[in-house]
Parts: structure tokens; C-alpha cells; sequence
């Protein structure tokens, strides 16, 4: 009997791929897990499986399609430890770190009046301000001992500081900003971390 051709192993390929791709979309009918469920599909990235926080069950906000974005950067100089933890090495001891903080602020549109994001002047004043909490500080004495003071935690504690300040600032004000907000902490050139999420 002769070989059969690349024409006719061709209907055996497809069927091998539509079955490799129906167990990867959901694979619970083969009784293994598989991808989120239709029903927590609009939620689910990608990215989040890479991530190593975080909880399987969590329901993760994805950033809207914001096209205007004002961005907002200072520095802070700040010491911290962690703990002599050993999965730290050498870090675990008390060293000193100077971040560029980045503070990006994005909206669907902009300010009916003044065609801006937000006052510039108002988002640096701010961020600068919030930042006091931190600048030339020993973070250990700030937060406490044991609390990990990474990059990433930081980035979230400066996010929730600007949010609370700008509600105290426009406080629903009619024209105040709302919107997304990323913050990003620059260890070096090579190195950084980022919080972002809703005003609200």
C-alpha cells in the first residue's frame, strides 16, 4: 500500500489542532482545569498567570480605554530592611534606596473648561505631599517591624495616599478629576513596579 500524501493527512492535523484548542479554552469536559469559564472570561488577562501574587479566584480589573493621560515625577530617598529575611540575601539588612516615583493619570476626556486631565500644578503639589510621608524616612520605623516594605508595596501605598488626596481635594466637585491612576517606582534604569487602578 502506498504512503498516504500531505493531502490527505491534512483532515487528521485540523482535527488534532480543534481538540488541542477546545481542551486549552475549557478543559473541564475532559475533567481537568483549564482556562476561566465563560462567565469569568471578560475578566481573565493572560498576564495573570505569570503573576506570582494574587489569588486564582480574584476578579482582576482590567484598565479602561483612557486616551489622555498627565503624568506627574518626583523622587523620594528612603532606608528600609527586610527583616533579615533570607529570601532578601543581601537586601535583607538596612539599606537606603532612592526612587523616581512616576504618577500617571488617565481620563476618558478632558476638563469641559480648561481642556486638561487634571491641574498640573495641584497633581505635583499632591503627589508631593504624599510623598512627604516618605522622603529621607526610615520605612521600617513607618510601617512597623515585619512589614515588607518592596517596591510593589510601596507603589500601592502611594496610589491609595494620591486617591485619598484628591477626594479631599475636589471631594465630588462637579469638573474634579476621576479617572485611573498608575503609580511607578523606579529602582534603577533596569529595575521598577507599578500599582494602578480606579478613584473609585
Amino acid at each position: 500500500m502506498p504512503p498516504p500524501n500531505r493531502t490527505m493527512l491534512l483532515p487528521l492535523y485540523l482535527c488534532i489542532v480543534i481538540v488541542v484548542f477546545a481542551s486549552a479554552v475549557d478543559a473541564s469536559l475532559f475533567g481537568v482545569s483549564g482556562l476561566p469559564s465563560l462567565s469569568r472570561r471578560a475578566s481573565y488577562h493572560p498576564i495573570h498567570s505569570l503573576r506570582g501574587g494574587g489569588d486564582d479566584d480574584e476578579q482582576f480589573k482590567l484598565r479602561p480605554y483612557l486616551p489622555y493621560t498627565l503624568a506627574i515625577r518626583d523622587s523620594i530617598m528612603i532606608a528600609h530592611s527586610f527583616h533579615d529575611h533570607p529570601s532578601f540575601g543581601p537586601a535583607g539588612g538596612l539599606h537606603g534606596a532612592t526612587y523616581t516615583v512616576d504618577v500617571e493619570f488617565a481620563s476618558h476626556n478632558l476638563h469641559p473648561a480648561c481642556n486638561w486631565v487634571i491641574d498640573i500644578g495641584v497633581a505635583s503639589d499632591m503627589v508631593a505631599e504624599v510623598l512627604k510621608k516618605y522622603n529621607y524616612k526610615n520605612l521600617d520605623e513607618v510601617f512597623g517591624e515585619g512589614v515588607m516594605t518592596t517596591t510593589e508595596f510601596m507603589c500601592k501605598e502611594i496610589f491609595d495616599g494620591v486617591v485619598e488626596k484628591l477626594k479631599e481635594k475636589y471631594d465630588d466637585e462637579e469638573g474634579g478629576f476621576k479617572g485611573w491612576i498608575k503609580v511607578s517606582l523606579w529602582e534603577s534604569h533596569k529595575a521598577w513596579a507599578s500599582f494602578e487602578g480606579p478613584t473609585s
